[in-house]
């Protein structure tokens, strides 16, 4: 019977003798491997090129040098920090039979010297204690992040890269309203339909027209502006498209986004954001969603700390009703990151209890 996945500690009994341990510093260039063969009283240390076959090689060469030293090797077990390289090397072991983890990179406690050595090598050592204390089921070594398949990390992407996208739109509008600011023009609205027309008939405060240059370069600005504009929108449409489909659908992450978007002030955008960002996730508890949404343990990037009673910051106070299945939901009318993290918290506590949802 397979154990339940704690990211704080492992729940698996670890028996050193017939467990090899490995450890990866990865970079873009070189892949740093350092492993506890058991037999063997040096700790080897080998870099390899960015491959995962050579990777695989090198752990069957440990293998074997531990059965020659006498041991029979039971489990392997690699774990990696997160970063660039995502989770695709922790799902290609596992389809081969190994263990592998990746560590969350804020979890490993480091030293705060100002001047001190960092190589690959003492980064292997530091990942490698953090790495056994969790593996002997002491918590506060590290934490490790949950493996997402592929079908939940691409579902993921249209949201992110819209978000992008509006990103990048905000910059060129600010830009080009930066830009007309220096001439007295404050009532031109970049992001019109007839907005590249009206370029021609700008005039400066002092009734002259734009400079040549000037009026190119805002020009050239509503070129990718324009791009931006239809790659949202067709983001948008596609994932109406598919809501469309699977409308009938009574079950699943579908059924949730549309659940959710029929709350007043919630629009299909933050439905499918909560859904596959937050509600998706397999948070074992109501501490899980409050430290995911920032509301306790790191409250460091909000700018508000008062808190009410029962943990929410005062900026959820202005809030409306809204009635959904028979529920009374409060949900607070606000906007940006901060603000949607708070509502899937008041969500995933108040809507989705007693609903009948259930993740597929």
């Amino acid at each position: 019977m397979s154990q339940p996945f704690d990211a704080s500690r492992s729940l698996t009994v670890l028996d050193q003798d017939s467990t090899l341990i490995v450890v990866i510093e990865v970079s873009q260039s070189s892949w740093l491997v350092s492993a506890l063969v058991p037999g063997v009283e040096r700790q080897p240390l080998k870099k390899l090129e960015p491959d995962e076959d050579a990777l695989l090689k090198l752990l069957h060469r440990w293998r074997g040098e531990a059965a020659r030293a006498g041991r029979q090797i039971n489990r392997v077990v690699v774990a990696y920090e997160a970063g660039r390289d995502g989770f695709w090397l922790a799902r290609w072991l596992r389809e081969r039979d190994i263990e592998a983890y990746v560590i969350h990179p804020s979890s490993v406690a480091v030293s705060r010297e100002h001047r001190r050595a960092k190589t690959d090598r003492l980064d292997t050592e530091m990942l490698m204690r953090a790495f056994l204390g969790w593996l002997r089921g002491e918590k506060r070594h590290c934490t490790m992040s949950a493996i997402p398949t592929v079908e939940i990390e691409d579902s993921r992407r249209p949201s992110r890269e819209r978000e992008k996208l509006v990103c990048d739109s905000t910059r060129i509008v600010n830009q080009m309203k930066s830009t007309l600011t220096r001439f007295g023009i404050r009532n031109f609205k970049p992001t019109l339909r007839k907005a590249e027309e009206k370029l021609d008939n700008l005039q400066a405060a002092e009734g002259t027209p734009l400079p040549e240059n000037t009026r190119a370069e805002l020009r050239r600005d509503m070129t990718p502006l324009r791009v931006l504009r239809e790659q949202i929108r067709e983001i948008e449409l596609e994932r109406l498209r598919k809501l469309e489909a699977i409308s009938s659908a009574k079950e699943g992450p579908h059924a949730m986004i549309l659940l959710i978007a029929r709350v007043i002030g919630l629009g299909v955008e933050t439905a499918d954001m909560l859904v596959n960002e937050v509600l998706a996730r397999n948070l074992r508890d109501r501490k899980a969603v409050a430290r995911y949404a920032g509301l306790t343990g790191s409250l460091r990037s909000l700018a508000l700390t008062f808190r009410l009673g029962f943990g929410l910051p005062r900026l959820l106070l202005p809030k409306c009703l809204a009635v959904l299945n028979g529920e009374l939901l409060a949900v607070p009318l606000l906007l940006g990151k901060d603000a949607l993290l708070h509502v899937a918290k008041l969500l995933h506590l108040f809507a989705l209890r007693g609903v009948g949802l259930h993740r597929s």
